[in-house]
């Protein structure tokens, strides 16, 4: 393909354009959209991106990018991508008369660059073009509905398999190159994904954990719990010492045991800060899989607490003092306006140490006062409006990152779903617009 093979917008595809658009936008504000078409020319399939705009009453169209299937470049005009957040694309309009100077970006002429740039969304108006090409006729390409119709085509021509995985339902990892690779050189492997239709399709599923089940022969969401509990573990920097503690095979049998034992890495890590405390060995099976986790977890929690209130004596009247301050400065940051639930700030240790002696948790018999003095992380109480002095729901908040680390009920129970809603989506918000106000 070269500048000379661009032609104007056909007019059926004009009009085709004008009345999705219509549909599209009923009532347009003058803002950027865009389209595209199929064409092609010397047997190649070409992509036209079109950019549609309304001023007053008139409606705008012209061709900005124009990429080939089996071309390295694209041609494009009047495009241009800016970086600034939420502005994406922009478009010139000058030679439309819509604008009265020309945008450095603009050009008379047709301009080259790598075919990965300036292809931005657009939905395709005339898919079934595809089928004039006897190449892509079992590519499945009818059940394709991403954003990169090409993209499907590319890996189409390299992986013929595609089409089958395509037509068994399994739509987003047809896509991934590992499962094509092996689909087309292990019939076993297809047979093995066809027995496992329904479980993979019911959802999500990494893919490198669907070839480890494969290869393992060992259950898919077993593996995938592995994972994703990995990958909480990689994200969250609380949880350090727990990645240094278990490494390897280590940590699957860290992720059986906590499950095995009905706890969570959070409560597990209050577990191991107190053993680390008490100078225990952790290295020792006894001391990193008690059999009885919640029996032991209590016991090292109790002797850490009385180890270290004996060493606080002295620094009491201080943390205390310290501690009303922090609180005194987030007070703001309370709800107390909803109609079933209230968000309450911890105002001492004690505090925390009722919170935690109702609830059977650790809130106040770890280091959470000193996060607190240190405005690393905030206590608040989630409490029924109707019973506010009775504990209900403990969460942590970090003031670094404005999220909430851990909300947990009676015995780290997880909270119902309103509950869930209140903190995440009515206080949480309110606490993060709260937090802009208060002088760091």
């Amino acid at each position: 393909m070269t500048e000379k093979d661009i032609r104007p917008i056909p007019k059926y595809i004009l009009k085709l354009i004008q009345k999705i658009d219509k549909l599209n936008y009923p009532m347009p504000d003058g803002h950027v959209r865009f389209y595209s078409y199929l064409t092609s020319k010397k047997g190649e399939l070409i992509k036209v991106t079109v950019a549609v705009k309304h001023r007053y009453k008139n409606w705008y169209c012209k061709q900005v990018a124009i990429h080939g299937l089996h071309s390295e470049n694209c041609y494009v005009k009047d495009l241009e991508y800016c970086g600034m957040v939420g502005m994406g694309f922009r478009v010139g309009w000058h030679d439309e008369g819509l604008q009265k100077y020309r945008n450095w970006f603009e050009s008379k002429d047709w301009c080259y660059a790598q075919d990965k740039y300036y292809d931005p969304y657009a939905p395709l108006i005339n898919r079934e073009y595809i089928s004039r090409f006897k190449e892509f006729k079992y590519s499945a390409y009818e059940l394709y509905y991403g954003n990169d119709i090409f993209k499907y085509l590319r890996l189409y021509e390299q992986y013929p398999q595609m089409e089958m995985l395509m037509k068994f339902g399994f739509t987003r990892i047809a896509q991934s190159k590992t499962i094509l690779k092996l689909t087309g050189k292990d019939r076993s492997f297809c047979k093995w994904l066809i027995n496992h239709k329904e479980q993979l399709q019911s959802k999500f599923y990494y893919n490198d954990v669907i070839v480890k089940a494969y290869k393992t022969n060992r259950p898919v969401d077993k593996l995938q719990s592995y994972k994703s509990a990995k990958l909480q573990l990689q994200h969250d920097s609380n949880l350090s010492q727990i990645k240094e503690l278990f490494k390897g095979k280590e940590l699957e049998r860290f992720f059986d045991y906590i499950s095995f034992q009905d706890t969570n890495p959070h409560t597990f890590l209050d577990y191991v800060k107190a053993c680390q405390y008490l100078g225990l060995d952790m290295s020792i099976d006894k001391n990193r899989f008690p059999h009885n986790f919640k029996r032991w977890h209590d016991i090292r929690i109790d002797e850490y607490a009385t180890k270290k209130a004996l060493e606080d004596a002295e620094k009491k009247k201080e943390l205390y003092a310290k501690f009303a301050y922090v609180a005194e400065k987030y007070m703001s940051l309370e709800k107390q306006n909803s109609r079933q639930y209230i968000a309450i700030i911890a105002q001492s240790p004690a505090d925390l140490i009722n919170e935690g002696e109702v609830l059977h948790h650790c809130v106040g018999r770890m280091n959470y006062d000193q996060r607190f003095i240190r405005e690393e992380s905030l206590i608040f109480f989630i409490r029924n409006k109707q019973t506010p002095d009775i504990p209900f729901v403990t969460i942590e908040y970090s003031l670094k990152t404005r999220k909430v680390l851990q909300c947990y009920g009676d015995h780290d129970s997880k909270p119902s779903e309103d509950i869930l809603h209140y903190v995440n989506k009515i206080w949480l918000p309110y606490a993060n617009k709260t937090l802009k106000k208060i002088p760091s």
